[in-house]
């Protein structure tokens, strides 16, 4: 059971940045994909950025994203804190929503596969005022 928890969300004028991080009760060295997802009111939950590994060496890691934040938003993972990061630049009102981290399980490809998240956090809400 892999127990997560996102923070850095807030409340930011349009244009602005923030970046999120989400950290993992246990080692994220063999956590395969990790990602953020979001959900605003009355929509149905989104996938933001995911990062994914092959390997435990994570020498081949690879960064997928919603057409809507390529070139504002940036993911990447510090295993050593066992935490992973959204950077948010260029905010839009419309990023508005509640963004969760997920992840599988350790060695499990599902997320590539097709079959999503196995674990996630609660959620921190981000707000962006027009």
């Amino acid at each position: 059971q892999v127990q997560l928890m996102e923070s850095g969300g807030g409340l930011v004028q349009a244009g602005g940045s923030l970046r999120l991080s989400c950290t993992a009760s246990t080692s994220i060295f063999s956590i395969y994909a990790l990602g953020w997802y979001r959900q605003a009111p009355g929509k149905q939950r989104e996938m933001v950025a995911v990062i994914t590994s092959t390997s435990t060496t994570h020498s081949s890691d690879s960064t997928h994203y919603a057409d809507s934040v390529k070139g504002r938003f940036t993911i990447s993972r510090d295993n050593a804190k066992n935490t992973v990061y959204l950077q948010m630049t260029s905010l839009k009102p419309e990023d508005t929503a509640v963004y969760y981290c997920g992840c599988n399980d350790p060695y499990s490809s599902s997320w590539l596969l097709g079959y999503g998240m196995d674990y996630w956090g609660k959620g921190t809400l981000v707000t962006v005022s027009s």
